[in-house]
């Protein structure tokens, strides 16, 4: 069976499309990716979907808009990967959209989530099944609707005798722990915020010239204000126990305000806040792994836009070789080195998602979401011709 994958997530830059030929069940899944494309968001589409993360500027006229609108995007993407892949929709049975999140309340009385990215109009453009809505089939069962790529991550990268942190650093970071017992055993939590942080600082040092730190310049130029990074540190989030989830809505661009002035006040560079963040991210990854992985892991198994900055990737080795102490520090790696191109992960993962829906069987990891019991995820919306 053939599915494509669409994921355009915290980051919010583009739609990463995925096509990818599945076959067999767990706990044996066969695949081969076909073919990955990135389609960058046009600026004024980011700049609205921006602005709906925002309560003080989005309202319900500009999310109505911007579901239609970014519907419109992730058919182009799912089309324009399909034609890579040198297919035609008609060779294409399924399309897994995680759509778009726009605000996430992962727990308390209002627990709730949204993603947009209408699968009504992707399936009316490509004339392909679609299954969306994947996170709140977990939420109702009591999870938090994240991570959702455990399962996957466990399914495609678990390995017989080695202990494996697949992580993926996004605009959220979250890593997925693989140990030899199967998927299972496997569990996952966002670690806190990933490239989210980076890219702020970025476009704040650069008066919006970039929209992220390209190979880690910024951060290279900069040193590390350590006082700041401790209180930073310090953050509630990062000492909660999984279950656990986060996103825009904790680590946001108003969180992003705060940090730029804290920074401006101790007299801080743009640079040296970049420097900063980076080490955040990469600190708070492995404290996460030293206080609530239950064994430290032999390989680390990086993914996500954060795997190609080179300064975030030296900085997150050494700080794993430290959080070590006395183990074996881990391999730290990219999924490029198993055949699954860093960008790309994501979007896979929702392709067998929307597979493992399509047969009627569960998608989430109750370990990792804290859900009552594993479920089917997602809403399917039939395409022009259902087989």
């Amino acid at each position: 069976m053939i599915v494509v994958g669409l994921m355009s997530g915290t980051s919010a830059d583009g739609v990463d499309a995925a096509v990818v030929r599945l076959a067999g069940a767990p706990p044996v899944l066969e695949w081969e990716l076909l073919a990955h494309v990135h389609s960058p968001h046009p600026p004024a589409l980011r700049a609205e979907i921006f602005a709906c993360f925002r309560p003080e500027t989005g309202d319900v006229a500009r999310l109505c808009a911007l579901n239609f609108a970014l519907g419109r995007a992730f058919a182009a993407a799912a089309l324009a990967a399909i034609a890579a892949a040198g297919l035609a929709p008609a060779q294409v049975a399924l399309i897994g959209s995680h759509g778009q999140t726009v605000w996430h309340i992962p727990d308390g009385p209002a627990a709730s989530t949204l993603q947009i990215g209408e699968p009504a109009v992707i399936a009316e453009l490509t004339g392909v099944t679609t299954i969306s809505n994947f996170r709140t089939r977990d939420m109702a069962a009591g999870g938090q609707g994240a991570p959702l790529v455990a399962r996957v991550d466990a399914l495609l990268f678990g390995h017989p005798r080695l202990r494996r942190a697949l992580q993926n650093i996004g605009g959220i970071a979250n890593v997925t722990y693989a140990p030899p017992g199967g998927i299972e055993a496997a569990f996952a939590f966002d670690t806190g915020p990933g490239n989210m942080l980076i890219d702020d600082a970025a476009q704040r040092a650069t008066g919006g010239a970039l929209d992220y730190d390209r190979d880690g310049a910024l951060a290279a130029a900069g040193r590390v204000d350590e006082e700041l990074l401790a209180e930073l540190l310090a953050h509630p989030y990062y000492l909660r126990p999984p279950p656990k989830t986060t996103g825009r809505e904790l680590f946001g661009r108003q969180y992003g305000a705060e940090v730029w002035a804290r920074a401006r006040a101790r007299g801080l560079s743009g640079e040296d806040s970049a420097a900063t963040l980076t080490e955040l991210t990469a600190r708070s990854i492995a404290a996460a792994y030293r206080d609530f992985l239950p064994a430290w892991p032999d390989e680390v198994i990086v993914s996500g836009g954060g795997a190609r900055n080179p300064v975030l990737m030296a900085r997150l080795a050494t700080a794993l070789a430290r959080a070590a102490a006395a183990r074996p520090a881990p391999r730290v790696m990219t999924s490029d080195e198993l055949g699954l191109p860093v960008e790309a992960k994501e979007a896979v993962a929702f392709a067998v998602l929307a597979y493992e829906t399509w047969h009627s069987r569960p998608g989430n990891l109750p370990a990792a979401t804290g859900a009552q019991r594993p479920v089917i995820l997602g809403s399917i919306t039939p395409g022009r011709a259902v087989a």
